[in-house]
């Protein structure tokens, strides 16, 4: 309660007016003091949490992201570095979480390069993120047989970004076609329709589209149960709302130590509730290499292997 209740404007000296309404007149240890302290005892979870072992856990897909906040962090290019991860199991959970600088190459491979140091060994089968390039160079490096997936929510606001309002309605609906199209060939079709519409007029949409056309698509090759799940890092945006909302409302008033213990706090209170992947018995496909083709299995044929 008490990292929702800040996140969401209440400040520390005024938890205990607003708890005791909760609690009862007579609650005790809601003094400033006691609620600051609390952050103490965050720090400590934080620091556990970021030593824990990792030498057991696997994961099939992995979301990135790097989230701005502009909460009176001393540095504005600074940014929180989030990674959730889906176990075998369909489970989605904070794999890593760190301050760093969200087009930095350096500042992902610092926290995957930690992640392997202490345990997690087997890279997944596909990452979902926005066009930053740090976070695929260094990917890359760390996990060299991981897919590449770009966000579709980032990439039509960037395309959407390029043109005028009057366009962007009708646009937005040809993006729609192609993220949405039922099988691999009728979205390149879309893409081919979208270039051959746009590409006279707004060159600069349409180049920031093809350019990532492959990486985009690459949801086609893993089970439909889970596409809803693979084209979007919406997962993090999600969990970052509320924090948006308090430095809103507060004017920027969290400090960088304070913003990344809520958000940690925040994030681990939301982790119990969700969403877990649809059709989990196809993830031990994903993870023994089944190949998947338009969101159909694809069966060896055992009668060519005979021969």
């Amino acid at each position: 309660m008490i990292p929702v209740l800040y996140l969401r404007g209440i400040s520390t000296g005024d938890f205990q007016e607003a708890l005791s309404a909760l609690l009862g007149k007579d609650a005790p240890n809601l003094s400033p003091s006691v609620i600051a302290g609390l952050k103490a005892d965050w720090q400590v979870e934080y620091e556990r949490w970021q030593r824990r072992d990792l030498s057991a856990r696997r994961y099939v897909y992995i979301w990135a992201d790097g989230v701005y906040l502009q909460a009176r962090m001393e540095d504005h290019s600074e940014c929180m570095l989030v990674l959730i991860g889906t176990t075998p199991e369909g489970k989605k959970e904070l794999i890593g979480f760190q301050v760093g600088v969200r087009e930095s190459a350096q500042s992902w491979r610092e926290l995957l390069i930690d992640l392997r140091q202490r345990g997690l060994r087997i890279a997944p089968q596909l990452a979902i993120g926005d066009g930053a390039l740090g976070f695929w160079k260094a990917l890359d490096e760390a996990f060299p047989g991981t897919r590449h997936q770009r966000c579709w929510c980032h990439k039509v606001s960037n395309v959407l970004d390029k043109v005028a309002k009057s366009v962007q309605g009708p646009m937005k609906n040809d993006l729609r076609n192609i993220y949405l199209a039922p099988h691999r060939a009728e979205a390149e079709t879309a893409i081919d329709v979208f270039v051959e519409k746009y590409h006279v007029k707004y060159e600069r949409a349409v180049e920031c589209l093809i350019k990532d056309r492959h990486a985009l698509l690459a949801f086609f090759d893993f089970p439909a149960e889970h596409w809803i799940h693979l084209r979007s890092s919406n997962p993090i945006e999600s969990v970052f709302a509320t924090v948006r909302h308090r430095t809103v409302r507060t004017k920027g008033s969290l400090s960088q130590q304070t913003a990344k213990l809520m958000v940690f706090k925040l994030i681990d209170a939301a982790s119990k509730t969700w969403r877990r992947l649809k059709s989990t018995n196809q993830l031990p496909k994903v993870i023994a290499g089944v190949k998947f083709i338009d969101k159909i299995e694809v069966i060896p044929n055992t009668e060519s292997h005979a021969a």
